[in-house]
């Protein structure tokens, strides 16, 4: 592009891999199947979307750098994975207890933070206002539904995870059982 964006653009288009480390950095740190079950959640919402974009073949704005397809945004579907996820996770399950209570507040952040994300990628010239669109709902029902599977424990994903967790725990304190 010709004029040179904001650092706080700039910030903002580099942001994945901030989320992946942050996410990564919890995954290791709670070691809790719920925590990894939600990431892996977010990689298969983003490899949904790619293939979604495979599909549709929708080009990218005129003036965009990249050069794969743009619809639905792949950034877009997976922040809104992030917020649409946490959210339902922050209602409806409890905080694991390797977190500090206030630990379940920063889920606050994230639905917003995930917006000006998303908005970036047109303010960016990544994408349009429809394939950003597209990539949030896709976003959103793909973590609606990814929760449900959790919740309702379809093919004991949910009891499986903890058993795991439970497992990992005693091999790391010594106690097996």
């Amino acid at each position: 592009m010709d004029c040179p964006h904001p650092l706080w653009l700039k910030f903002l288009d580099e942001s994945s891999k901030i989320i992946i480390a942050s996410t990564a950095a919890v995954c290791f740190y709670t070691r809790s199947a719920g925590v990894i079950y939600f990431a892996a959640g977010a990689v298969a919402c983003a490899l949904s979307a790619k293939i979604c974009k495979m599909v549709i073949k929708q080009e990218r704005p005129a003036h965009a750098s990249k050069v794969t397809y743009g619809m639905p945004s792949t950034h877009a579907s997976a922040c809104m994975f992030f917020a649409a996820y946490s959210t339902l996770a922050n209602l409806y399950l409890p905080p694991h207890p390797s977190l500090h209570p206030v630990a379940a507040h920063v889920s606050i952040f994230i639905p917003p933070l995930a917006g000006i994300i998303v908005l970036s990628r047109v303010w960016l010239g990544h994408h349009t206002r429809p394939q950003i669109a597209a990539g949030t709902a896709f976003g959103v029902l793909f973590a609606s539904i990814w929760f449900k599977l959790w919740i309702d424990d379809v093919a004991r994903v949910r009891s499986l995870g903890w058993e795991a967790e439970q497992l990992v725990q005693s091999f790391l304190t010594g106690r097996t059982g």
